[in-house]
C-alpha cells in the first residue's frame, strides 16, 4: 500500500501520574484541497492518465479515500477535519461550485471543517449551498455573520463532539482579511483571531470541555500567535499558507507538529498531496502528554479507491472537452509556484503580465500588474492544454483597464511587497515597468527605482494600467485602485487572454529579465 513515516516531532513527558487515565486520539487532517479531485503532477497541476498509471502522480480523491481508510483503521479513535479552502482551483469548482466537494467530503466522513477565504469566492450564496449539502458542521469563530441572512444559521463558531466517550471542543478560524482576499459581501465582519478563539475557549471550558482543537485557515504565523495568546488550545489544524510541516522531508517549513508551549500545530501542505496524521495522548486533565506523527505522502504507491476514481471520472466528463484542448506549446517548464511568485519575479508572473499588457497596449495602457496569489500552479514543458491554463488561473477574473497617477502606482507597489515575509498573495508581478524593493526596510518604504516604459516614474503623471477585476476592485489590499479613473472591469477572461498569448508565441520560452530586483 504505502509507507508510513515513523517520526516523532514532540514527545511531552509527565513526571508522574501518566498512567492514571490516558486518552488517545488521532487527528487526520487536510487543508487547501482546491478542487484537486484528480491526481496532480509534481507541479500541482493536472497529471495525465498515462503518468498516473506510471506512478508519477500524487493525491486525488481516490488515493485520499484509500489513505483515510487505512489511517482510520490504524487509529481506531480518530477525528477527521479540514482546514479550509476546498473551493476553487480547477474546472471541477468552476462547473460544480461546492457540490463535488460536498459529495467527496461526505463520502470520506469528515467530522468538521473551517471556512477558508476561497469558500467566499462566489459570495455567501454558494457557501450557503455548500453548508446545506455537507453532513458535518462548518465553523468560523472570528466573523460576525448576524447581518448576513444566508449564513446566520449555517455556520457555527464552535461545537462539541464526542469521540470514544470524551468530549472535544472544535473552533473555526478564517483569515481576518478575507474581505480583501475574496468576496464575502458587505454583511460579514471579520474579527481578531486570538480574541475570537479566547472567547470560544472560555465558553467551552465553562461547559467542562478540556480538550480543544482549533481548525484555522489563517497561516502558520497566525496559528503560532493564537497558540501563544490562548495557551488552553491543545491542537491547531492549520491551512491557508500551504505549509508543509514534516520531520523527514527536506525543505519542510517546520517540524510536525510545531509546538508552541503545550499547543501542537499541524498543517499538511495543500492540494491533497498529503494526509496529516497526528497521534495525541491526553491526561485526565486534558493536557497533551504526547503528540507525534507525520503527513502521509499520497504518491503512486497509494492505491486509488476504484469506486471513487470512477465517480471522479464521471464528474469529469462535462469538463474534458474544454480542458483537453491543446492551446499552445512551451519550450520549458513555466515556474508558477507560490514560494517564488509571492516573493520575486517569476516566469509565470511575466507570462501573465505580458499577456495582459499585450492584449490592451493599443488602448494607451502603459503597464500591467498581476497579484502573485492569482497564480495557482506551474506548467510543465511541452503541449499546454486549456485545463493547465485554467489550473494556473482558475478564478474567472476579467481584464480591467484604468488610469492612475504615478503616486498611486508607488502606493500599489508598496502594498504589493508589504507581506513578502508572510507569503502574501498581493506580491506584484508586472509588465511594462520595473522596480527594486528592499526587505530590510519597513513595509511602506521598500520600493525604489520605479521605471514605466523605460522612464522614471512621475508621481504627478497619469498612466494607463491593466490588471484583473479582483485587484482593480481592491482585492489583496489594492484599495488604492478602487477609485481609479476610467475603470473598465469587463474585459476578456484572464485565462483566455493568457492561452491566446501562449498560442501566438508558440513554442513559448519562459523567462525572467530582472524587471523586479531585490536590493542586496
Amino acid at each position: 500500500m504505502f509507507a508510513r513515516f515513523l517520526a516523532s516531532a514532540a514527545v511531552l513527558g509527565l513526571s508522574a501520574g501518566m498512567a492514571a487515565a490516558e486518552y488517545k486520539i488521532t487527528i487526520l487532517h487536510t487543508n487547501d484541497f482546491h478542487a484537486r479531485f484528480e491526481p496532480i503532477s509534481k507541479y500541482d497541476s493536472g497529471c495525465s492518465a498515462e503518468d498516473n498509471d506510471a506512478g508519477e502522480c500524487f493525491g486525488g480523491s481516490a488515493r485520499l479515500v484509500t489513505a483515510m481508510e487505512a489511517a482510520k483503521e490504524r487509529a481506531g479513535n480518530y477525528l477527521l477535519v479540514d482546514g479550509g479552502d476546498q473551493f476553487q482551483g480547477t474546472l471541477f469548482y468552476t462547473y460544480y461550485k461546492g457540490k463535488a466537494a460536498a459529495e467527496m467530503m461526505n463520502k470520506m466522513g469528515y467530522d468538521a471543517m473551517t471556512v477558508g477565504n476561497h469558500e467566499f469566492d462566489d459570495g455567501p450564496e454558494v457557501l450557503r449551498g455548500f453548508t446545506e449539502a455537507v453532513e458535518f458542521p462548518i465553523l468560523m469563530s472570528n466573523a460576525d455573520i448576524s447581518g448576513e441572512p444566508l449564513l446566520t444559521d449555517a455556520i457555527q463558531k464552535s461545537i462539541v463532539i464526542e469521540k470514544d466517550g470524551e468530549k472535544i471542543g472544535l473552533i473555526g478560524l478564517t483569515p481576518q482579511n478575507t474581505d480583501e482576499l475574496s468576496s464575502p459581501g458587505p454583511n460579514v465582519i471579520f474579527t481578531d483571531p486570538a480574541d475570537a478563539v479566547a472567547a470560544e475557549v472560555e465558553k467551552l471550558q465553562a461547559d467542562g470541555i478540556n480538550k480543544i482543537v482549533v481548525l484555522s485557515h489563517s497561516g502558520l504565523p497566525v496559528d503560532m500567535h493564537v497558540a501563544e495568546a490562548v495557551p488552553d488550545v491543545d491542537i491547531i489544524v492549520g491551512g491557508h499558507d500551504n505549509s508543509l510541516l514534516s520531520n523527514t522531508i527536506e525543505g519542510a517549513k517546520g517540524p510536525y507538529p510545531v509546538m508552541v508551549g503545550n499547543t501542537a500545530i499541524v498543517q499538511a501542505y495543500a492540494y491533497g498531496k498529503f494526509l496529516g496524521e497526528l497521534n495525541v495522548t491526553f491526561d485526565d486533565d486534558g493536557n497533551i502528554v504526547e503528540a507525534m506523527g507525520e503527513p502521509i505522502l499520497l504518491d503512486g504507491t497509494v492505491e486509488e479507491d476504484v469506486t471513487t476514481k470512477d465517480r471522479v471520472a464521471e464528474l469529469a466528463v462535462p469538463l474534458d472537452e474544454i480542458r483537453n484542448k491543446v492551446v499552445a506549446e512551451t519550450a520549458d517548464a513555466i515556474e508558477g509556484s507560490r514560494d517564488v511568485c509571492r516573493a520575486m519575479e517569476c516566469a509565470m508572473g511575466n507570462l501573465v503580465a505580458d499577456a495582459m499588457l499585450d492584449r490592451v497596449k493599443e488602448q494607451g495602457i502603459d503597464f500591467a500588474i498581476a497579484n502573485g496569489g492569482g497564480l495557482r500552479a506551474s506548467i510543465d514543458a511541452g503541449e499546454v492544454t486549456m485545463g493547465e491554463v485554467l489550473t494556473v488561473l482558475p478564478f474567472q477574473n476579467t481584464l480591467s483597464t484604468f488610469q492612475v497617477t504615478g503616486e498611486t502606482i508607488l502606493a500599489a507597489l508598496e502594498n504589493g511587497v508589504s507581506e513578502v515575509e508572510e507569503g502574501g498573495g498581493r506580491f506584484p508581478q508586472v509588465a511594462g515597468m520595473s522596480f527594486t524593493f528592499d526587505l530590510s526596510k519597513e513595509p511602506g518604504s521598500r520600493v525604489s527605482d520605479v521605471m514605466v516604459g523605460g522612464e522614471p516614474l512621475d508621481p504627478a503623471k497619469t498612466y494607463g494600467a491593466v490588471s484583473n477585476n479582483f485587484v482593480r476592485n481592491g482585492g489583496d489590499g489594492y484599495k488604492m485602485f478602487v477609485d481609479a479613473m476610467n475603470a473598465y472591469d469587463f474585459g476578456p477572461d484572464l485565462a483566455d487572454v493568457t492561452a491566446e498569448y501562449l498560442a501566438a508565441n508558440a513554442p513559448y520560452t519562459p523567462y525572467t529579465d530582472g524587471r523586479i530586483k531585490i536590493a542586496e
